[in-house]
């Protein structure tokens, strides 16, 4: 599925259930996950963005993936969930984005997902203080990450990585991390983390 261009600013951020430091990360996701699968949250809020004449500002999005093994070797489950604010027009643009239908970095991960649960609109609330980020679905999802503090009590950040999202993302660890739906519970509080503005454009 393709569509109109589109594009989109904002802010991204990820729990997972490895160690930190995932090695996915390292090894351009062709490294066994530190537990052996992988339970990863990744939450999105956009600024601005638009598809024709569709305007996505302040809208959220996030995305529960599991994979058994190694990530590169595909067999993905995602459920994916967009805001219960937007429109009907502004959800199907949503959920095409975050899906990756609408091309962009989501879209080449494509090839690794074997199953797509099916999108539900829900509330989202996403937030950022500092180091800190946060998203909550009640009931599903409430996840929080905070950066890892270096030097000068700023954060780490970890440069020209292979990633779906940016080139640059902050080190972060899940204080609190818990999801649960379509019969998969995840629990990564203490676990990997990841945040990082996002700049996307597609198909």
């Amino acid at each position: 599925m393709t569509g109109p261009a589109w594009q989109i600013a904002g802010e991204y951020f990820e729990s997972c259930n490895c160690e930190v430091l995932c090695p996915c990360l390292l090894s351009r996701a062709q490294a066994r996950p530190t537990e052996g699968h992988c339970d990863v949250v990744v939450a999105f809020h956009v600024d601005s963005g638009r598809s024709g004449d569709t305007i996505l500002d302040g809208l959220n999005a996030v995305l529960a993936i599991y994979t058994p093994g190694v990530m590169a070797l595909g067999d993905w489950t995602v459920a994916s969930y967009v805001d219960e604010r937007a429109t009907p027009d502004q959800r199907h643009v949503l959920e095409a984005i975050f899906s990756g239908q609408a091309g962009g970095p989501l879209g080449r991960l494509g090839p690794l997902i074997s199953k797509r649960m099916p999108t539900r609109a829900v509330p989202i609330t996403f937030s950022i203080q500092g180091r800190r980020r946060s998203v909550e679905i009640p009931g599903i999802v409430e996840v929080t990450v905070e950066g890892i503090e270096g030097a000068g009590k700023q954060e780490v950040w970890l440069d020209n990585v292979a990633h779906f999202a940016a080139r640059r993302l902050a080190a972060a660890r899940g204080t609190s991390s818990r999801y649960r739906d379509h019969a998969f519970t995840f629990d990564n509080s203490g676990r990997n983390g990841h945040y990082a503005p996002i700049r996307w454009a597609g198909p």
